[in-house]
């Protein structure tokens, strides 16, 4: 089975958008008609709004939906839980803290034992980064800084790349200056799907969208600009 991580910049799981483009792209990815589909909302604390607005989203393509909560009572068996499901969507928040968590219940095992096996991940923001060597977070307090993370695809990311004011400097400063690897910067709305490791394809839910292959240039980070498909 192909191993896929579908990484977003962000704007998933707002139903008053009215666009759901990216949800149905990555149920569709699973290849099952009704997936069994995992939201992991550890990076926001178990946010009840978080939650909600995951069965307001994915409740509308007909799989089963289920919640891993951190925070109250996860069931004994985390790394069985996990591979029941054909996808598990990773929500935003704070990523340093949500891996730290995982760690500590073995959820980073889980998820990699999961990828193996086929099973879609995905996520923005928090859940995009998640799945790179290292991204751009806003965990701490101050300037946007790197995290290292699980590693499952090579390289860095930066989510909400016009979606926030200060992520494009912060990652080209960080690129330029050698504290990050190059990577890859989605917008808002677009998705960057892998498949067994490699690049595929980035849907767009947004036609003015973009992702953009970010570089050191001698002392200077360089961006360019990468074909998407618009949903």
């Amino acid at each position: 089975m192909a191993e896929q991580i579908i990484a977003i910049g962000g704007g998933v799981l707002l139903p008053d958008t009215g666009n759901f483009k990216l949800e149905e792209y990555i149920v569709a990815a699973s290849g099952k008609s009704k997936p069994r589909i995992l939201f992991v909302p550890t990076a926001s604390g178990d946010d009840a709004f978080s939650i909600a607005r995951f069965y307001e989203s994915y409740g509308r393509f007909g799989g089963a939906l289920s919640v891993l909560p951190f925070f109250r009572r996860p069931p004994a068996d985390v790394r069985g839980f996990v591979l029941s499901h054909d996808i598990v969507h990773v929500g935003g928040g704070n990523t340093r803290s949500m891996l730290a968590v995982w760690r500590d219940w073995g959820m980073d095992a889980a998820l990699r034992e999961a990828y193996r096996n086929g099973v879609v991940l995905c996520g923005s923001s928090a859940g995009s980064i998640c799945w790179f060597e290292e991204g751009v977070t806003d965990s701490l307090a101050g300037e946007l800084t790197r995290l290292a993370c699980l590693g499952f695809v090579a390289g860095s990311n930066c989510p909400h790349y016009d979606g926030e004011r200060e992520r494009r400097p912060a990652y080209h400063r960080l690129v330029a200056e050698g504290v990050i690897g190059d990577g890859i910067a989605c917008d808002d709305g677009v998705g960057l799907h892998y498949v067994d490791g490699r690049l595929s394809t980035i849907p767009s839910a947004r036609p003015d969208a973009r992702a953009y292959r970010v570089s050191r240039n001698g002392a200077g980070a360089v961006e360019a600009p990468l074909d998407v498909l618009v949903l």
